[in-house]
């Protein structure tokens, strides 16, 4: 079911959007599903789990960190991630900076940026953005474009107004502090029940864990 599921979506994928397999709190043995099915980009949410599963599948698999960062566990995936989707603040770019030095490697992250109706979700607010001379010297981290989320809505024009909100954020910066920057060209949003709606609106990135492997059990969260 995982390998047709994914064929199902890619038929749907017009050219340039890719598609990211959400496998959180799925076992190594679904990610090897996928895996044979020919996907290769693969998100967690938590540190740990990416953390433990990492060392149990090939190593040609694009891992995404997809989960809210916290600093002091960036050191149990930094050495191996493709992505960090979700640096929200300044403080958290120049933790991944320093954490990645230390690996000696260059980690590409996305800026996440907070457009939806409620308070629980992370990320940077639009006027924030403004003035981007703060971020310092980079020699670890490179900038690769932005990532949100709509509001939690059946309200589909609520949705796409968010999505298309993202994408002005993105074109704002693509036109501003980053036009010298080709690698600035990510935008990640749409998941699961919406990714149609970002699809149309511009994403490169979606995000879909239950349309490939099925619910969930959150009584398996470790971290």
């Amino acid at each position: 079911m995982i390998a047709e599921n994914i064929a199902k979506i890619r038929a749907e994928l017009p050219e340039g959007v890719r598609l990211i397999a959400v496998s959180k709190l799925k076992p190594v043995e679904d990610i090897q599903e996928a895996y044979a099915a020919g996907q290769r980009l693969f998100g967690e949410n938590y540190a740990t789990e990416l953390r433990d599963k990492h060392p149990q599948l090939p190593n040609d698999i694009e891992w995404h960190f997809i989960g809210h960062l916290q600093g002091k566990q960036l050191k149990y995936y930094i050495p191996f991630v493709s992505m960090i989707h979700g640096v929200d603040s300044i403080e958290h770019l120049e933790e991944v900076e320093k954490t990645a030095a230390k690996v000696g490697r260059t980690v590409d992250v996305l800026l996440q940026v907070h457009v939806a109706q409620e308070e629980t979700k992370f990320g940077f607010l639009p006027e924030e953005l403004e003035n981007l001379d703060n971020l310092g010297n980079l020699e670890h981290t490179r900038i690769c474009g932005v990532m949100g989320m709509a509001s939690h809505t059946d309200d589909e024009a609520r949705v796409r107004a968010d999505f298309r909100a993202i994408r002005a954020i993105f074109d704002h910066l693509k036109a501003g502090p980053f036009a010298s920057h080709p690698e600035f060209k990510e935008i990640s949003m749409g998941m699961s029940h919406d990714w149609h709606i970002a699809v149309e609106e511009g994403s490169t990135l979606i995000r879909l864990g239950t349309s490939i492997f099925g619910p969930r059990d959150y009584s398996k969260i470790k971290n």
